[in-house]
């Protein structure tokens, strides 16, 4: 159920996910005055890229049988994030969902973040951190399925039913962030690039930066290891995984 990487990510195969909303973590009064001295720190060197809006944390994982992991959650705000430069502080792992966009002849769309993001540069797929539900609604598998096809669309001008997305992988990485893959249709490389300039004619008409200031097509770990900048620590594990897969390799998927 788990596939080490030589990167410090492991990657683990699930086909059923559940999850449980749990009570935010009390952070004693020292580590807070600490984390708000931090978050404030960061906002001043980086100003219009960081904003305390709510999140979604990972508050821990749990198998419940083959290839079916128990997720629980609670909320919390990106100052939280701050207790992990905190010494002696417990910052909960953050949790985020990805949309995983082949071609039709096996490469995977990738994207360079623009330099307004808190990641200016950095190489990733499309997809961000979770949201939490509003007042009376569910954080389930369909919900962050959702929120995957808005990134994609939002992105990359991807527009497609969230029914589309199939639950592919989930990562467990930096900081003990978990990431959760959802695989999107192939489509031809032409028809990705032309949605892309079009998003982007579009966030500029609106005085608007886009979320990524680039896309690329990538067909192996060789080709991720080229793109010039800093990338996401998931990005060669999951590069690798689709290509083991679209070579016929088997996975949990194929069970």
């Amino acid at each position: 159920m788990t596939e080490p990487e030589p990167d410090g990510v492991e990657m683990l195969e699930v086909q059923r996910l559940r999850l449980i909303e749990t009570a935010a973590p009390q952070v004693p009064s020292e580590h807070r005055f600490a984390m708000d001295r931090v978050w404030d720190e960061a906002v001043r060197a980086n100003p219009g890229s960081l904003f305390d809006g709510p999140v979604v944390a990972c508050a821990g994982l749990e198998w419940d049988g083959p290839c079916s992991l128990v997720l629980s959650w609670t909320r919390v705000t990106y100052r939280h994030y701050a207790l992990r430069r905190v010494p002696g502080a417990d910052a909960l792992p953050s949790l985020f969902v990805v949309a995983v966009q082949p071609t039709d002849d096996g490469a995977l769309l990738v994207g360079r973040m623009s330099p307004s993001t808190a990641a200016p540069g950095r190489w990733q797929l499309p997809g961000g951190s979770l949201e939490p539900p509003d007042a009376g609604e569910h954080l389930d598998e369909a919900a962050l399925r959702d929120q995957a096809a808005r990134e994609l669309a939002e992105e990359t001008g991807s527009d497609l039913e969230p029914a589309e997305l199939t639950l592919w992988a989930v990562t467990c990485g930096e900081n003990g962030s978990i990431g959760v893959f959802f695989r999107v249709a192939a489509r031809p490389e032409p028809l990705l690039r032309e949605r892309f300039t079009a998003l982007l004619a579009a966030e500029a008409a609106r005085g608007r930066d886009p979320e990524l200031e680039e896309i690329a097509l990538v067909r192996s770990a060789a080709e991720v290891a080229r793109l010039a900048g800093p990338q996401v620590d998931y990005l060669e594990p999951i590069v690798r995984r689709h290509s083991r897969v679209w070579l016929g390799g088997g996975t949990c998927d194929a069970l």
